[in-house]
């Protein structure tokens, strides 16, 4: 991990130097050249930096499978407050903020953009998505797997509806409403730009719930069709799909927002991805 860390301290410094250098050349501020990312939330929020990284993550430093799992699980219970159902709502009108119109929301599968205050129980509201689907583990809504919001995002009501709680795997007829995703009698697939999104929030809720805290022992599996039992699936596709759409800013600025504002927990597939393929070999 240190090598890792020590890697991308240097790839960083680098790009900072060659910013620099461009700048003087051109005679301009090395700021004027330095690329801000957009606010995805409704106020600006503090990148986590390296020394925050090495501070929250230092229980994991060199560990790896089961060991790291462990000391993640550690690390992402402790001290998190936990939301109420209707807390939820709140927290997604920011966590989800459509980075261009401070007035919506994006819905995770179909990609629309639409009005925060569109939220609710109608055919044309957003509502609150269960990436985890709440029947497996028979959790509902009741504070802790059923109001975390690293797993809960907004979503068409009807295209929520046609997920319902099947397991995630490729293939099926593109769903109506959500062009890019698919389902079939006992699978989804989401769109392409969300595939590795939809991975880390299952491999999230896999380490965060263990069964020690009056909660369900959630394990990600290889199956699909798992019905109540507190599994979902396919492990083998989620690692694939979080290899190959890798954290973008939108979810590294969720993942800060809900640390800074609501949870104060982290999920650490999103700041640190190569950990996926420690534990889930």
């Amino acid at each position: 991990m240190d090598l890792i860390r020590s890697a991308a301290r240097r790839r960083t410094l680098g790009a900072l130097a060659g910013t620099a250098l461009i700048a003087a050349v051109i005679q301009i501020p090395a700021s004027a050249g330095t690329a801000t990312a957009p606010d995805r939330s409704s106020g600006a929020q503090s990148a986590f930096s390296a020394a925050e990284d090495d501070d929250y993550y230092q229980d994991a430093e060199g560990k790896t499978g089961e060991e790291l799992k462990n000391a993640l699980h550690g690390i992402i219970s402790k001290d998190v407050k936990t939301l109420s159902y209707d807390e939820v709502w709140d927290a997604l009108k920011e966590t989800d903020q459509d980075p261009d119109n401070s007035g919506n929301v994006i819905e995770v599968y179909s990609g629309k953009s639409v009005s925060k205050d569109s939220n609710g129980g109608g055919e044309g509201d957003w509502n609150r998505e269960h990436v985890w689907a709440k029947s497996h583990g028979d959790f509902g809504t009741a504070n802790g797997p059923g109001t975390d919001v690293h797993h809960l995002r907004p979503e068409n009501v009807k295209v929520n509806s046609i997920r319902g709680s099947k397991d995630f795997d490729k293939g099926g007829s593109e769903v109506e409403g959500a062009p890019g995703n698919f389902s079939d009698d006992d699978s989804f697939e989401p769109r392409d730009a969300v595939k590795g999104d939809v991975a880390r929030m299952i491999l999230y809720m896999d380490v965060r719930y263990e069964g020690d805290d009056d909660f369900p022992d959630l394990e990600a599996n290889d199956e699909v069709d798992n019905g109540s039992k507190p599994n979902i699936g396919k492990i083998s596709v989620l690692k694939q799909w979080s290899e190959e759409d890798p954290p973008d800013k939108f979810e590294e600025n969720r993942n800060q927002v809900i640390f800074d504002k609501f949870q104060h927990n982290r999920n650490p597939f999103i700041d640190h991805p190569e950990w996926v393929k420690e534990i889930y070999k």
